[in-house]
């Protein structure tokens, strides 16, 4: 095998059975491992970051362009000063070459598009020629075409990683290792305990882990949109189509070893003279968009313009969106574990599935033609991904492996009902899983499952320990990316933002525990935090942040129910974004007010007889004022400006039904829960 060096952005080759050293080695050139290795190098600490591929930067220079991120106030550090020099980069007229800066800033565009000290949107090469000049900057050496021997890659002296071997017998031995890449290879090789799936809900006190098939999301076959998963519809016998998992969805709640999908960023340009078209890809199948057609002739596909993000000069950043998008969801379940052959097979499978996607949306008879129009005003980049014909050159790996550390970051940190001490950097993201299955429902109809989206939390710390192993596992390696959490807490600190500022937070530690020649897990967090402070980093919950208030179920009278008792159609969205609630969350209809939105809870009360009734919800001045409450047939208009007030007292029977819907409202729809009290003669 031959390796590449990159050393002051200048590739060269060199032989590939060398053995060298250095004080920090990282492995992955992701934007972790870059902001790690720039990190390091300011420290004074000899560097070298290796790379398996070629590609460096991870997603942040492979399409992922619309960062997300819950609170730009808390990314500083390396991570703010990389969106910073971002910014620089497009202050030059000169780099607006398809559009003018005052039609991409216009008023009505989102906010993250309006940079103030930062630009958080931007062109993929642009992010590739930042990184350049911050590794050159800072005379870090990048190593491409490594990979990991993955049967002996790794040895150690005792519990600290001595050398890693690369499969071409390239030796490189260090004082301290991190591993920056999406996979956790090296974190894994080096025998730190790991989990790969879904953990149970019993496992660490959470809501939204394991199987989480009832959850309403955005990304699922809307009501009304009944798809056959058959290969003849309706026809058990004929099969399933393609990636339809014959054994889903399992036991809400439950754990499991599936991931959740993955997918390319893609770049597109809508700019004729910087446009290549989408072929039909070789290898296409058209079983494998069956499902696709289907759902665009039940008139329900979604609105197609809605995750093509704007990003400078014409392009988007275009992510997964709808029951039937770009995730090719259960098609990866074999990444995280599997060699380098298999994961070329996955990352090949989808590239020719996402390509097929698209040719089929801009070309297919069976779609509607006005889909077709639309899908066909978009193209490849000329300008972007110039090596690859215009298709990123990262697949979004949303989750592989994750460690299992002396802390494990879970849904009571993102929701603040645990604290921790030693942050390394902050999280603010909602709880954000993509689907990881298509099933079959009872009725014999598909559907999607694993999707989960609460959003509203303040920012959180993230832990120390959650970067580190147990010390019996390794002593002298730091993983930022494959850190220590559950599944759907990952899904919250999941960023690129985040992993630039855990990638710096963990070179800090690394060059410190070589200073005081200790174990990661033996350095003074004191220490730390005053130099993560001095460069800028930041630990803690921003001045003027309230944490959201609940309401304890246990002190209100009556019968109470949740959100999670209701029967919910149509669009309902998950959030904690005011308060008090009761619960983990409650819902919104995303001020949709189109009359298929609803909620019916069933109440059962001891006896027949007369009640009055709350609506409960966190009140909001966005809020509707004419939402329709449907009481035994008996509607009423709710006022959800105002905090949720008695109405009644109604005649009842032992059960009936209260029905929450959206029909000429005025604002949004809020649902929490339901009380119920009887009214005493």
């Amino acid at each position: 095998m031959i390796k590449h060096v990159l050393l002051f952005a200048v590739a060269f080759s060199v032989s590939a059975a060398e053995k060298r050293s250095a004080d920090v080695v990282i492995y992955g050139a992701t934007s972790a491992g870059v902001a790690a290795a720039v990190q390091a190098a300011r420290m004074g600490k000899s560097v070298l970051l290796i790379d398996p591929g070629t590609h460096i930067g991870g997603l942040t220079t492979g399409g992922l362009s619309w960062t997300d991120i819950g609170n730009k106030v808390v990314i500083g550090g390396v991570s703010r000063e990389f969106y910073q020099r971002i910014k620089k980069k497009y202050d030059d007229p000169a780099r607006w070459k398809w559009e003018k800066p005052d039609q991409y800033y216009r008023d009505d565009r989102a906010e993250r598009m309006r940079p103030v000290d930062a630009m958080w949107t931007f062109e993929p090469h642009v992010a590739s020629e930042v990184y350049a000049e911050m590794l050159a900057e800072a005379k870090v050496q990048v190593l491409t075409k490594l990979r990991l021997d993955l049967r002996n890659g790794v040895r150690k002296r005792g519990n600290r990683i001595a050398t890693i071997v690369t499969e071409g017998g390239a030796e490189y031995s260090g004082k301290m290792f991190i591993d920056a890449t999406y996979e956790g290879d090296l974190m894994a090789k080096a025998g730190v305990k790991y989990t790969i799936g879904r953990e149970s809900n019993a496992q660490y006190g959470e809501n939204y882990n394991g199987s989480q098939a009832p959850h309403r999301h955005q990304h699922q076959f809307p009501d009304g949109a009944l798809v056959s998963p058959y290969v003849v519809p309706g026809d058990p016998k004929s099969g399933l189509l393609p990636i339809i998992d014959p054994n889903g969805p399992g036991e809400i709640g439950i754990g499991d070893k599936r991931i959740q999908a993955y997918c390319f960023r893609m770049c597109l340009s809508r700019i004729p003279e910087n446009r290549i078209a989408i072929e039909k890809p070789a290898g296409y199948d058209e079983r494998d968009h069956e499902l696709l057609l289907r759902f665009a002739e039940t008139g329900k596909y979604h609105n197609p313009s809605s995750k093509y993000d704007p990003i400078p000069n014409g392009k988007t950043d275009t992510n997964n969106h709808g029951a039937v998008s770009t995730d090719y969801m259960g098609a990866n379940w074999e990444y995280p574990e599997g060699d380098y052959a298999t994961r070329e097979r996955i990352i090949k499978r989808h590239e020719v599935y996402q390509k097929g996607y698209m040719w089929t949306l801009q070309n297919h008879p069976r779609v509607p033609e006005k889909l077709r129009e639309y899908y066909r005003q978009w193209g490849l980049p000329k300008d972007d991904f110039t090596s690859n014909g215009g298709w990123p050159t990262q697949l979004y790996i949303r989750e592989a492996r994750r460690m299992v550390s002396d802390v494990v970051m879970t849904e009571s940190h993102i929701i603040a009902k645990q604290y921790a001490k030693d942050s390394v950097g902050m999280g603010a993201y909602g709880m954000d899983s993509h689907n990881v299955q298509r099933y079959v429902t009872k009725e014999g109809w598909v559907r999607n499952e694993g999707n989960v989206q609460v959003g509203g939390f303040v920012p959180y710390p993230i832990s120390y320990r959650s970067i580190v192993p147990r010390k019996g596992d390794a002593e002298n390696l730091l993983v930022p990316i494959c850190l220590s959490a559950s599944h759907i807490a990952y899904g919250s600190i999941r960023m690129e933002p985040v992993f630039m500022v855990l990638g710096q937070s963990a070179a800090t530690a690394a060059a410190q525990a070589i200073d005081g020649k200790l174990s990661v897990q033996a350095v003074d967090y004191a220490k730390l935090r005053a130099r993560l402070l001095e460069d800028k980093q930041i630990l803690e919950l921003p001045a003027g942040f309230k944490r959201p208030e609940g309401i304890d179920r246990g002190k209100l009278e009556g019968i109470v129910l949740d959100d999670k008792d209701a029967t919910m159609h149509g669009d309902w969205r998950a959030s904690r974004a005011s308060s008090p609630f009761l619960g983990p969350e409650y819902f919104h209809d995303g001020n949709t007010h189109d009359g298929k939105t609803r909620a019916d809870f069933t109440v059962g009360v001891p006896k027949a007889g007369r009640y009055k009734l709350r609506l409960l919800y966190p009140a909001h001045e966005n809020r509707a004022s004419n939402t329709p409450v449907t009481i035994n047939g008996t509607t009423v208009r709710i006022n959800q400006k105002n905090a949720g007030e008695w109405i009644g007292p109604f005649q009842l029977p032992r059960s009936f039904t209260v029905t929450v819907g959206n029909e000429g409202a005025n604002g949004y729809v809020v649902i929490d829960g339901v009380q119920v009290v009887e009214v005493k003669p």
